[in-house]
């Protein structure tokens, strides 16, 4: 049977050899032709790379990085200048009597036409944060009588800031009070659900008290029956008379201390002449009408600062840092239904 499958099975014949499909005359490349003499010298590409003329070349905002990197090298310059003056590092209480900062930025809109990209929240608030340290550098020279070095800063300062930047400080300058022809200052305070009027006088200066003649020796010798001391039961001449001016607080037509039977009322009061070194130099008279005797005390006191400043305008800046020119916004929340109060919940009870 093996046999019978061998005999079935086609024989192929075998294939013979075959060349490959080419040319019987190798491949020369034209450049082999041509004489190696008469060649131009190849041209091989320079593995240096160039230095790029920003640092933030490679960056994704280079705009945006080159105005940071500038305001930083003229921040660190301002602060080695004042350092080299020994004005920095500034103690709290010297940075504190700086004179406020009137700095108006571009907002971040106007800043990104300028960085020519958009501006996140964050970039926008960085660079302000630079320019407000700039600003403070500027003040610091200003204070020190260093007026050269705030020059030179002011220039970097107006490229960021708002172009009616004079037009809105105009805006919002606090109007001066006037007074009246006695003098008198009439002012508005307010806190809570209360009002005060209040008018401030300044305290009379007391004429002084005229000194009495006392007899010269050549006078006694003269007259030797003239008596010694005009009058046995007068004051001794050397004494010195102090006469204190006497000033009067009266809210609504009652004493200060009767009106406010709380200290605190009463401390709440007087704190802005206090604050002001004017204690004793004027005569208050306020009417307080509606809230209780805390909103009341509130409202005296930021009409009495207003006064103050209708006066001595040289301490508003005093005043205004201890935040008593300002109203205080804050008001009692509103009672809500279900609850016993604004935010207080009536005790849980199971059954």
């Amino acid at each position: 049977m093996l046999a019978a499958l061998v005999a079935r099975r086609v024989l192929r014949a075998p294939v013979p050899f075959r060349a490959l499909a080419t040319a019987s005359t190798p491949y020369v490349p034209p450049a082999s032709l041509t004489n190696l003499a008469d060649a131009p010298p190849p041209q091989f590409r320079s593995r240096k790379k160039t230095k790029p003329a920003s640092p933030s070349f490679y960056t994704s905002r280079a705009d945006y990085f080159d105005h940071l990197y500038q305001l930083d090298d003229a921040l660190s310059h301002c602060r080695r200048a004042l350092g080299a003056l020994e004005l920095l590092p500034l103690p709290p209480a010297a940075r504190a009597s700086l004179p406020p900062a009137q700095s108006l930025w571009r907002s971040r809109q106007s800043m990104t036409m300028m960085f020519a990209g958009r501006l996140t929240t964050a970039r926008y608030r960085r660079v302000v944060t630079v320019l407000a340290a700039l600003d403070e550098c500027a003040r610091v020279a200003v204070s020190a009588g260093h007026p050269a070095l705030a020059r030179t800063i002011r220039p970097v300062l107006e490229l960021y800031e708002r172009h009616d930047k004079a037009d809105v400080l105009a805006r919002t300058a606090r109007r001066a009070v006037p007074l009246d022809r006695f003098g008198r200052s009439y002012t508005v305070g307010k806190r809570k659900e209360s009002t005060a009027r209040v008018w401030m006088i300044p305290v009379r200066v007391p004429s002084p008290v005229p000194a009495v003649a006392t007899p010269t020796p050549a006078a006694v010798a003269a007259d030797p029956t003239a008596p010694t001391v005009p009058d046995a039961f007068a004051r001794s001449p050397e004494a010195p008379r102090a006469r204190v001016p006497t000033t009067t607080i009266l809210v609504n037509n009652a004493p200060l201390h009767q009106y406010f039977a709380t200290p605190a009322d009463r401390e709440r009061v007087v704190r802005p002449l206090k604050l002001a070194g004017v204690l004793g130099a004027y005569n208050v008279f306020v009417i307080v009408r509606g809230g209780g005797t805390t909103g009341q005390a509130g409202a005296a006191a930021h009409g009495i600062a207003r006064g103050i400043v209708a006066h001595a305008p040289e301490l508003d800046l005093i005043l205004r840092k201890a935040k008593l020119m300002k109203r205080d916004p804050r008001m009692v929340e509103r009672k809500k239904t279900g609850l016993a109060k604004a935010r207080k919940r009536y005790a849980w009870v199971k059954r």
